[in-house]
């Protein structure tokens, strides 16, 4: 069942397909190219898509421009997410995967240049932060999960942006651990 666009009162959950991620140019994005399809671990795979892309980038682009890039993935991820959601009538769909795709590219563009056993462990501990949400990751998480406004109709834009914060947070805790640890060795 898809839900209504347009409405503002909660349709019964679906799992996006493929017309789905066509139909908009902000389904598309947050969910990441199609990586947020598959039923099982949509955040994982969107995060291996986010890593793979990643790698491409800095194939062609200096640290720099994919910083640009970064830093212009936020604003145009918030508005995608929040789009999105919308559509989906759902705060946080586990199909929106854009969050880590952004995310995880921050935590790579920190780490990088490092081999493959870096690029592994910035992965499972992004993926351990992001999933299990411990701590701030959680704080983060319960900070923007779903609000109404004063009229009873969910404040969209709130929940677009908490979609990414959380991950955010995320990506922090990461490159904090990372950096104790290369501090300690």
């Amino acid at each position: 069942m898809q839900a209504d666009p347009d409405s503002s009162s909660p349709a019964a959950p679906f799992r996006p397909t493929l017309r789905f991620l066509f139909a908009h140019p902000a389904h598309l994005i947050a969910l990441g190219f199609g990586s947020g399809l598959p039923r099982r671990a949509p955040g994982t795979v969107g995060t291996l898509w986010a890593w793979v892309a990643f790698l491409v980038m800095e194939r062609w682009l200096s640290s720099a421009a994919i910083g640009w890039v970064i830093l212009a993935s936020l604003p145009i991820g918030w508005w995608a997410c929040t789009v999105t959601a919308r559509h989906m009538q759902i705060a946080d769909p586990g199909s929106i995967v854009w969050d880590e795709v952004v995310a995880f590219w921050i935590v790579l563009w920190v780490v990088l240049p490092g081999g493959l056993l870096a690029q592994l462990i910035a992965f499972g501990l992004f993926r351990f932060f992001d999933a299990v949400k411990p701590g701030p990751v959680g704080w983060a998480d319960r900070l923007f999960k779903p609000h109404a406004s004063d009229d009873g109709t969910m404040r969209w834009s709130a929940a677009g942006f908490g979609i990414l914060f959380d991950d955010l947070v995320a990506a922090f805790c990461t490159l904090l651990v990372i950096a104790a640890w290369r501090a300690a060795w």
